[in-house]
């Protein structure tokens, strides 16, 4: 019977394991105190971000949101909340529970019957501490900042801002102003009249045109107000964290309570006037005491409705598949976290940057540190974190990123007109949150003849496309979701004009003629991507304006005025075609039709592949882009898993299942760090955002692809890997489907009337895969 008892018990364990996890199997859960910053755990919501830790019995978080740049454009944190409580029961780590609770979105922290609930307010800029106990308890609160002083940027601690490895005379990251304040603690920075906007202004020979800018820095004002119920002011103190100097400013208990609530309310504002920043703060802290009672639960509801429109549950064992599960469900909930911002998720490090020295040695700066600038969009990163947003279905997040262009849009009209005299919208890769080119890489060391429009930049150097991915998301959100982009058209409009415009100009600058003998476009000098640089008719250039183009007419023809169509159509026919070459007697894509010198290492050949989906499963040609995957010594050469690399993408995209998981992978794989979500850094910083995103991207296109009309199920996803998705598909559909054990059930497609243009790949050979119509 014993024997009987253990056999099975032992076939029941084996069924558990190997049931597909569900989203509570992924909450991080930690049963010791963290070292340092390094080991913290990410929380937020709405557009603010924490990282929460207990370190030798006190709780810390770091706290930022989006938007809060300074003068030299770096992107500061709002502080540091230390708190204490007494008697202490964090004192050791016997019975010590921290959980990061994704359905809800709440950090929990228990010990010693002792509870402290971390969340923050979804639509509302409030942070929330609530501690509750058996018996009564007093804590102690505590605002650290290390700008309680003026403090001198030297060095690579430039690198967090505008100015990166070329400042201009002294910068100097000006102190907060702090105080207490009616029992509380108020902070904020606000930004002089000067700033790093007017120094690119004048560099970049923009300044006929100033006052028609946007200017995003001059006075900005952020900080906020921390207040507790039952709570006095108690004095300040100094002190020293890893590398950097502080003062802290402390809240304790009037009386011990069993209860006790800690708030920090946030407040951004830009005027002249600075008493619209104090006004705004006391209006929000008024208007948030009427909604107090329901915005916890208004919060937890949109944690919940965030969690049921996506996700994918990849195998209960815990190794490498189980971490590719594990990890898209903690990547999405960073992303979350900066659902509404302002501003989009930076790709180096979001809002979850903390003490550099954790993520490289050498490093000693602030914890505003981060690589590559704080308001530096560096565009070929960023893409990758919002076109993930499509098949998960957040589409109310994707604004942050688009809309953003928007504000753009007329700095970047003025710089076509200033510098060449022509229509267009002028972006560059590394671009500014006022859309000039980034100081540095347009670089101050100049010929005194070099087009001031142009970066003097071996990387950069006529690199304008980039833009046109986000164009493409634009026009995607109506294909998925139905959303109204006729906001967009104008602005789509008018970065193809650009093009159009510029390559004219160019090309009459060097003779008499504007196209080529068969009426193209000359597309030179060009680039493709950031590798095949003074390129001839780059394909990645030549795909973009002719997917941007069609997809505009599309979508958008009944918007457009008689005129923008009939444009739109006579630019069509000045597209050149795509170039090919062959490489062992195969037909392959090339980068461009020639090109100069390589400058980076990214797989220019396959962007018809992705973003550009002109090859794939279902098209044309797949073994075109298949040979070129297999055969093109660069991009043998090129391949990685690491940060923004996307040869886990392009693998799936054309079915290629092996070489997509194989990358999936190792793309996905935990960091290393206490956070497994916390990659990098890559090519950038931690956590390496375009490492997540491309990550989620290369996972749901091994799911789910579309062509023809028809929706493919399981293009590169091996039939031994259970899983459990849910994802988008155009128009306005979602798919949900397992595979378990090699079977598949399809759970849910909404519309109903989509289920007959499923076709589950996993039923093809490969052979059939590369004919499929």
């Amino acid at each position: 019977m014993k024997h009987r008892f253990g056999y099975i018990l032992i076939i029941l364990t084996l069924s558990v394991k190997a049931q597909i996890p569900v989203l509570e199997n992924y909450n991080q859960i930690w049963t010791t105190q963290s070292t340092n910053a390094s080991e913290s755990m990410p929380l937020g919501g709405g557009d603010i971000g924490m990282n929460v830790w207990v370190e030798k019995g006190a709780l810390y978080f770091y706290f930022s949101r989006s938007g809060t740049f300074d003068e030299h454009n770096t992107l500061l944190k709002l502080g540091r909340i230390k708190i204490e409580l007494f008697p202490n029961p964090f004192k050791d780590n016997e019975g010590f529970h921290q959980e990061l609770v994704l359905k809800d979105g709440y950090v929990k922290v228990a010990q010693n019957r002792t509870e402290v609930k971390l969340w923050v307010d979804v639509f509302y800029p409030v942070i929330h501490v609530d501690i509750k106990n058996d018996s009564p308890i007093t804590i102690k609160a505590s605002y650290e900042s290390w700008r309680y002083k003026n403090r001198a940027v030297l060095g690579r601690a430039n690198n967090a801002n505008s100015y990166k490895w070329a400042p201009q005379g002294e910068i100097i990251t000006y102190q907060d102003s702090i105080d207490f304040e009616n029992n509380g603690v108020k902070f904020y920075h606000r930004n002089r009249e000067q700033t790093v906007f007017d120094v690119a202004v004048k560099q970049q020979q923009m300044e006929s045109v100033k006052d028609e800018m946007m200017n995003p820095l001059k006075h900005l004002t952020f900080g906020g107000f921390m207040i507790g119920d039952n709570l006095k002011s108690a004095g300040t103190y100094q002190g020293v964290y890893q590398d950097t100097d502080f003062r802290g400013y402390s809240l304790e208990s009037v009386k011990p309570s069993k209860k006790h609530k800690l708030k920090v309310h946030l407040y951004t504002n830009q005027s002249d006037d600075f008493n619209d920043w104090k006004d705004g703060l006391n209006q929000s802290l008024s208007a948030y005491k009427s909604q107090e009672k329901k915005v916890e639960k208004s919060t937890i509801t949109w944690w919940n409705d965030f969690w049921k429109r996506s996700f994918i549950y990849s195998k209960s064992q815990n190794d490498s598949v189980y971490q590719m599960g594990q990890n898209y469900q903690l990547f999405r909930y960073i992303l979350g976290c900066n659902a509404y911002g302002e501003y989009p998720t930076k790709f180096n490090g979001g809002l979850f940057t903390v003490d550099p020295v954790y993520t490289k040695e050498d490093h000693p700066f602030t914890p505003d540190f981060r690589n590559w600038g704080g308001g530096t969009m560096t565009q070929q990163n960023q893409r990758l974190v919002y076109f993930p947003m499509l098949k998960s279905g957040d589409f109310d997040m994707m604004p942050s990123q688009l809309d953003y262009y928007l504000t753009l849009q007329k700095n970047a009209e003025l710089r076509s007109k200033v510098y060449w005299g022509h229509e267009g919208s002028a972006f560059t890769e590394q671009l500014e949150n006022f859309g000039l080119p980034n100081p540095a890489e347009y670089e101050w060391k100049r010929p005194e003849d070099y087009d001031p429009g142009m970066q003097y930049n071996a990387w950069l150097e006529y690199q304008w496309d980039t833009v046109f991915e986000f164009c493409k998301m634009m026009l995607e959100l109506k294909k998925y979701a139905n959303v109204d982009v006729k906001k967009y058209n104008e602005f789509i409009l008018s970065c193809l004009r650009f093009f159009d415009e510029h390559y004219q100009y160019l090309a009459q600058k060097r003779g008499r003629k504007m196209l080529d003998a068969n009426g193209h476009l000359i597309l030179y000098p060009g680039s493709a991507v950031e590798t095949y640089k003074m390129a001839y008719n780059a394909n990645s250039t030549i795909s973009a304006l002719k997917v941007i183009s069609e997809k505009l007419l599309k979508v958008s023809s009944e918007d457009l005025l008689e005129d923008d169509v009939a444009y739109l159509k006579e630019f069509q026919k000045r597209i050149p075609p795509l170039n090919f070459r062959e490489i062992e007697h195969q037909k392959v894509l090339s980068p461009a039709k020639s090109w100069e010198r390589i400058n980076n290492t990214e797989a220019a050949q396959l962007y018809p592949v992705f973003p550009w989906e002109i090859y794939g499963l279902g098209k044309p040609n797949l073994e075109v882009a298949q040979n070129t995957y297999f055969l093109d010594e660069d991009l043998l050469k090129f391949r990685s898993h690491v940060g923004w690399k996307q040869d886990n993408i392009m693998a799936a995209r054309l079915g290629l299942t092996e070489e997509a998981s194989k990358y999936t992978l190792l793309k996905m794989a935990n960091s290393g760090r206490r956070f497994p979500a916390f990659w990098g850094p890559g090519f950038d910083w931690v956590p390496d955002h375009n490492w997540g995103g491309s990550g989620m991207i290369g996972m749901q296109e091994m799911l789910l692809q579309e062509a023809n009309g028809k929706i493919l199920l399981f293009p590169a996803w091996p039939k031994n890997w259970n899983v459990h998705f849910k994802l988008h598909a155009t128009q306005n559909t979602t798919v949900e489907a397992r595979l378990e054990n090699g079977r598949v059930s399809i759970l849910s497609v909404v519309p109903e009337e989509r289920e007959k243009d499923i076709i589950n790949l996993l039923e093809f050979s490969k052979k059939e895969k590369v004919k499929l119509k």
